[in-house]
């Protein structure tokens, strides 16, 4: 993928974002003149919504179909991985990292990357109860000589 054409994309988008809140007219601090809380909440809500509409295009753009699945049936499981490897995925595109569309295989290897940087160590401790009569009964049969 050529950076002249994540660029496009980009400023094709910032533009229908600057013409859908108006050109960048709203106030910095409170809220714009004439603007109640709830038209400021829906405004945050589109750009939010445009903005996760941006991230999936980029992503159709630099996953092939498989590895699209695949992190798709990922992020039902572990979404903040998820999360994460898609982040990777759109900061190597716009660094001109990627040159073609990212196979089902590459993206094995980053959640193995993503995974090695992340990895917990997990301890399990197991500890075995024995009860008050278990003990005496071993205690008498041990300690008595009949």
């Amino acid at each position: 993928m050529e950076d002249d054409e994540l660029e496009q994309i980009r400023a094709r988008r910032m533009a229908e974002l600057r013409a859908q809140s108006g050109a960048g007219s709203s106030s910095m601090g409170g809220l714009p003149s004439g603007m109640s809380p709830s038209k400021k909440d829906k405004e945050e809500e589109a750009k939010k919504s445009q903005m996760e509409e941006m991230r999936r295009t980029m992503l159709i753009q630099i996953l092939d179909g498989e590895a699209r699945e695949r992190l798709s049936r990922i992020a039902i499981v572990k979404a903040d991985k998820a999360r994460a490897v898609e982040d990777l995925l759109i900061r190597m595109a716009q660094g001109g990292q990627v040159r073609s569309k990212i196979t089902e295989k590459q993206l094995i290897e980053l959640l193995e990357q993503v995974n090695q940087q992340t990895k917990h160590e997990t301890k399990i401790v197991v500890r075995k109860s024995v009860s008050f009569h278990d003990e005496t009964r071993q205690v008498v049969l041990m300690r008595c000589p009949f």
